[in-house]
């Protein structure tokens, strides 16, 4: 399943800290804006580690879960900048 991940943390260490879990689990397509694509065993795994990562009272976390037939039909235009990890989707 494709999931879109964001986030807004407060604290400089705390974003760098969720950052680099992201980076772990999927491509990053804005600032703070990651592409992942899961099983659901691994996102709950993803999930909970960023969970640890930030204080719910000051950040804010979000996973939009995409289906394959909504993935399939989704639209992109511009540049793309990635980081490292160099990942290939065939459709």
């Amino acid at each position: 399943m494709l999931t879109l991940v964001a986030y807004d943390i407060s604290e400089p260490r705390r974003l760098s800290r969720v950052a680099r879990v992201c980076e772990d689990y999927g491509v990053r397509v804005q600032y703070s804006l990651f592409e992942c694509r899961l099983k659901e065993e691994e996102f709950q795994d993803f999930w909970l580690k960023l969970l640890d990562e930030i204080d719910e009272r000051e950040d804010r976390l979000v996973a939009y879960k995409i289906d394959a037939r909504s993935a399939k039909e989704t639209l992109t235009a511009g540049t793309m900048v990635c980081s490292e990890k160099v990942v290939c989707y065939v459709v």
